[in-house]
């Protein structure tokens, strides 16, 4: 190569990948990542509910943190000016509301009053595989046999640690928490297909604001005739459960699902369990059974199959 020759592509190379700049990520990794703060984000959810259960009642804690992240939102939504979302784009917002914004919350907040956030962590183990379910049928996606297989092993292992642990019959507890996966997973599923035509922040966003005509007498009333008492960690668990779950988690969880995909990003949830084990212990002092880090090291196993198959 003539020495000019050699010039004019060192040149170019030199143009091309500025020096000191790191390489670009590619978006699926972008993708994951964001998908795995929204997890981590919902895995301090049921703790964190479990502290507000100590000075609020169930139905003025969802009402309120509701109120309170709706606020968060209509701040971010009016400072930027976003206008009004397409008539064609209601439908699916109502959808996330009554599952994420509403659905969700009551039936987990209802289940923790007698129920272990140990336990409740590893049955919302099922949710991965409920989002897939709802989103193959959905939106016609269809991942591979070998992707079905692990959701349906994690999913299992999720079935057998209930009943074992519940004495061989499910509990109330049980009950509301997978009423809370079934209506959960459908705001997932339409909240993932929306990201694709707007921004995740703001499909969370106008959900909230969607509910404040619910939720703000709901709030009220509920308020009125439930004992508050305010603590530091009944107040610490009502701003994380509004900002951080109710929000902040999931605007980075919708943007993740919608650059790799909701059953994919679905799966990476099965580690939700495992995690929240973790604050269980460290924020509650709650006593682990030897079934539950045992089931949630089964499902998480499950992870990088279903992160690797074809789909």
């Amino acid at each position: 190569m003539r020495a000019h020759d050699s010039a004019t592509v060192t040149s170019s190379i030199a143009v091309s990948t500025p020096l000191g700049s790191a390489p670009r990520e590619s978006p699926r990794a972008v993708g994951i990542l964001q998908a795995a703060l929204g997890v981590t984000a919902f895995s301090l959810t049921f703790p964190a509910t479990a502290w507000g259960l100590e000075g609020f009642g169930p139905w003025s804690l969802v009402a309120v943190r509701s109120v309170l992240a709706a606020a968060l939102a209509a701040g971010c939504l009016l400072a930027l000016r976003v206008p009004l979302p397409g008539r064609r784009h209601w439908a699916g917002l109502a959808v996330v509301a009554a599952g994420v914004v509403l659905g969700f919350p009551l039936l987990s907040t209802l289940a923790l009053r007698t129920s272990t956030t140990a336990h409740a962590a590893v049955v919302v183990g099922l949710l991965p595989l409920t989002t897939a379910l709802f989103s193959a049928l959905r939106m016609g996606t269809r991942p591979s046999r070998t992707f079905w297989a692990a959701a349906l092993a994690g999913a299992a292992a999720v079935v057998a640690f209930t009943v074992t642990q519940s004495g061989g019959a499910l509990t109330a507890a049980d009950l509301y928490l997978f009423g809370a996966l079934l209506v959960c997973a459908a705001g997932y599923t339409e909240g993932g297909r929306l990201a694709r035509e707007m921004p995740g922040w703001q499909v969370i966003g106008w959900a909230l604001v969607l509910c404040l005509p619910l939720t703000v007498p709901g709030a009220l009333v509920a308020l009125s005739y439930e004992p508050v008492q305010l603590t530091a960690h009944s107040v610490t668990g009502l701003l994380w459960v509004a900002a951080g779950s109710q929000f902040l988690g999931l605007v980075v969880w919708y943007r993740g699902m919608a650059t790799i995909g909701i059953p994919k990003a679905s799966q990476l949830q099965l580690a939700q369990p495992l995690l929240t084990l973790v604050w269980s212990v460290l924020l509650l002092g709650e006593r682990l059974t030897p079934a539950a880090p045992v089931t949630a090291a089964a499902v998480l196993v499950c992870i990088a199959v279903t992160q690797r198959a074809r789909g």
